[in-house]
């Protein structure tokens, strides 16, 4: 490429990072009142816990707090790894906190929860990237929280031979881990990742325990084709994934990543029909769609169409 289309595709590249899209209507959210939530934020920091809801900015807080549901985040709050989509800190993490997992489910106890989601930073430095620390938090839920169900959404282990097993042998209820956007766009959004690392890590789940429920998830408006968003969905499915959300990239600060499109919720309605029709057992896909969003209800969903086959 020459010189002068270089400094062309530049200078349309910080152009369009220069213009801010604005949020369409569909994507506003009202900010938290209820005395639950504030009861919420009250038993979290009691407890020293860490939280993906505060440290990813999600847009969901103020109406999963409300209803007594976070999503705990172990490990830590600072991240080996700087994905351009991200708004927790990264940096050189401390040293792991051997009573977390015991507060972790004392926490879950005492909200209640019928269904936990368990998520981390994620922790290259580590030689078991935090597998037996994840174990260790399923146990102690087990433990103190007997009825609660347990759903894990974890790192992709990227060179931690033997990870995978050690968090599957724990018995969580759902394995989740994350492609977050489409194989094009990982050196951009998700640089320190493989795609098809991931994609068989999910695999091997199913390989290790088929009876347990695998999900997986992306963003969309980060500049992807519906082509490829249609190709994610046929590699989950050979991989054996049950369970697949679909939701709307928000830029947490001007640093990261940009947002390059808004998808309609028409848009989102076509990709639930087109997964279902792939064969997926469950589909969420809306502009508000997170991981751990409605993830109790979509739990017990997901059990009664398995139940079904």
């Amino acid at each position: 490429m020459c010189r002068n289309k270089i400094k062309q595709v530049f200078t349309v590249t910080i152009a369009h990072n220069q213009v801010k899209l604005q949020k369409p209507e569909w994507i506003r959210v009202k900010a938290p009142v209820s005395p639950t939530y504030h009861e919420t934020v009250a038993l979290i920091k009691d407890h020293k816990l860490h939280t993906v809801c505060e440290e990813a900015a999600c847009p969901n807080i103020g109406e999963c707090w409300s209803k007594k549901h976070a999503t705990m985040m172990i490990l830590g709050d600072v991240c080996t790894r700087a994905c351009a989509f991200c708004n927790i800190k990264t940096g050189r993490p401390d040293l792991l906190d051997p009573h977390e997992p015991e507060r972790v489910g004392s926490a879950v106890a005492k909200l209640g929860l019928a269904h936990v989601v368990i998520t981390s930073v994620d922790r290259d430095d580590l030689d078991d990237g935090g597998a037996h620390h994840f174990a260790e938090v399923i146990r102690q839920i087990r433990l103190q929280a007997p009825q609660t169900t347990i759903e894990v959404l974890t790192p992709d282990f990227l060179r931690k031979p033997g990870a995978l097993e050690i968090v599957v042998a724990a018995r969580p209820d759902v394995y989740n881990h994350n492609l977050e956007t489409v194989p094009r766009l990982y050196g951009s959004v998700r640089p320190g990742a493989r795609y098809f690392h991931s994609l068989r890590l999910l695999d091997n789940v199913k390989r290790i325990d088929p009876t347990m429920f695998t999900k997986s998830g992306i963003m969309v408006g980060l500049g992807e084709t519906k082509p490829e968003v249609h190709q994610v969905m046929d590699d989950l499915r050979a991989a054996g994934v049950d369970f697949m959300t679909i939701g709307q990239y928000l830029q947490p600060t001007p640093k990261h990543h940009p947002v390059m499109d808004f998808i309609t919720p028409a848009e989102f309605d076509s990709y639930a029909s087109m997964a279902r029709g792939k064969g997926f057992l469950m589909v969420s896909a809306s502009p508000l769609t997170r991981s751990s969003y409605h993830a109790g209800d979509d739990f017990n969903k997901l059990k009664q169409a398995r139940s079904t086959l």
